[in-house]
């Protein structure tokens, strides 16, 4: 796979922090192969006009954010749309689906626009629909008032059953529209803002597309609709929608979870029932939160339709259910993806004979092992970790100093500020904390 310097700085950069990259995953995917079939096939599905939904459990480590953004990386290829919302009970809790819809708008990108795509779109479309009036029908291109007229007839024909469930999606593009012509660029970002789910927006803008409130629960979805008719109008196959991090859900006061839970089976059934084409929507959590009483369970019609037996063996799991596992990390994974970044390391560095020959195999093994051991022996919960170490405290020393050699001068040091809550507790879970590895 060719990457671009630019890209691969980014990587790094990322692993630097101990997050996971945005863009360049397919260059460290591991454990990932027996999904792709599965993965394309839904896309090619939604492409169709068919709408998905995928559940991707996995402990954490495992790699749940890396896999929906290899999913999303994917999807980018194919011209799909894409956003990810991390599910939270203050910024994103998930029974407001307006504020689901929200942050999905905000975050919307295309393998064009990496972030704030939904402008871009909309021109586009607006421009794709003017296009197919003047191929149409026998309309002057100069007479402005004629084209805005018919291009507003063609654009609630194509939305249809949209703006009769939702007029204010109607009135708001066409609003928009005259607010360009007119030269009103002001009034044209608060109703794009406003479209996109954005509060506060000032009575002024509102009463020029003669439009009230903001949007609710229900016209959440209504013009999610929208968007989708929007995005296959203007050449792109579908929206990959990921809400991450779902099991936070278990956190959240009673009443807040079950409704949280509710709206998680309305979306199921609103994808199932069609109503959503060109939608591919992914959620992501712990087996916990799948299997506990404090999750998925407590709604029985949800946990019906998520329901697999991953009683057997691994491998035989079946990537086309609707819930799928992730392995996680093992010894040898880990050392996979640290061989992986190493060899992207070297090509982005001055001193790649000397970052090939002192941060060689032997030595990733090494270091993973170390890791490990700190963090209580659970290789699942190693990865982000053991990638910020060797990038930002082995990989850039050898990089920056001729004289230094990570066996004779870098003791792994692992201290808990620098640790997630739940890395943390693997640490100082048992005894194998206190022994000291020599590297």
């Amino acid at each position: 796979m060719s990457i671009s310097q630019q890209r691969r700085q980014d990587i790094l950069d990322a692993l630097r922090r101990g997050t996971v990259p945005q863009y360049g995953l397919d260059a460290l995917a591991v454990g990932l192969q027996s999904f792709e079939k599965s993965f394309d096939e839904d896309l090619e599905k939604v492409a169709r006009g068919g709408a998905v939904f995928k559940a991707i459990r996995g402990e954490y480590g495992s790699g749940k954010t890396f896999a929906s953004r290899w999913l999303r990386e994917r999807a980018h290829k194919l011209g799909f749309a894409c956003t990810e919302v991390q599910i939270s009970e203050t910024e994103t809790p998930l029974h407001r689906l307006e504020t689901v819809y929200r942050r999905l708008m905000e975050r919307l990108t295309t393998s064009d626009t990496p972030s704030g795509a939904f402008r871009n779109i909309i021109e586009s479309w607006f421009y794709t629909l003017e296009e197919d009036v003047l191929a149409q029908q026998d309309i002057d291109p100069e007479d402005v008032d004629a084209l805005v007229d018919a291009t507003d007839a063609l654009m609630e024909k194509r939305l249809g059953e949209v703006v009769r469930s939702a007029p204010a999606f109607g009135l708001t593009l066409r609003a928009y529209r005259r607010a360009l012509v007119e030269g009103n660029d002001e009034i044209a970002d608060g109703l794009l803002a406003w479209m996109a789910g954005q509060p506060n927006i000032s009575a002024a803008v509102k009463r020029y597309a003669k439009i009230k409130g903001d949007i609710d629960h229900f016209g959440a979805l209504s013009f999610l609709q929208g968007v989708l008719i929007i995005l296959k109008d203007s050449g792109h196959p579908g929206l990959l929608l990921v809400l991450d991090e779902v099991e936070t859900l278990q956190r959240m006061r009673g009443d807040v979870r079950d409704k949280s839970l509710n709206a998680l089976r309305q979306l199921m059934d609103e994808v199932d029932s069609g109503r959503f084409p060109g939608l591919y929507l992914v959620i992501t959590g712990t087996p916990a939160f799948y299997d506990g009483p404090m999750g998925v369970q407590r709604l029985a019609p949800l946990a019906q339709r998520l329901s697999v037996d991953f009683a057997t063996n691994s491998k035989f799991d079946n990537p086309r259910a609707v819930q799928i596992r992730l392995k996680g990390f093992d010894q040898q994974s880990l050392e996979e993806v640290g061989r992986k970044v190493r060899d992207l390391y070297i090509l982005n560095c001055d001193a790649r004979e000397r970052v090939s020959s002192l941060a060689n195999d032997t030595y990733i093994a090494d270091l993973a092992k170390a890791v490990t051991g700190n963090l209580g022996g659970k290789i699942g919960i190693t990865p982000r970790i053991f990638l910020k170490k060797l990038v930002g405290e082995v990989l850039d020393r050898i990089d920056q100093f001729e004289d230094f050699s990570p066996r004779e001068h870098y003791m792994l040091t692992i201290s808990d500020t620098e640790l997630t809550d739940v890395e943390r507790a693997a640490k100082s879970a048992g005894s194998v904390d206190e022994i000291e590895l020599d590297l």
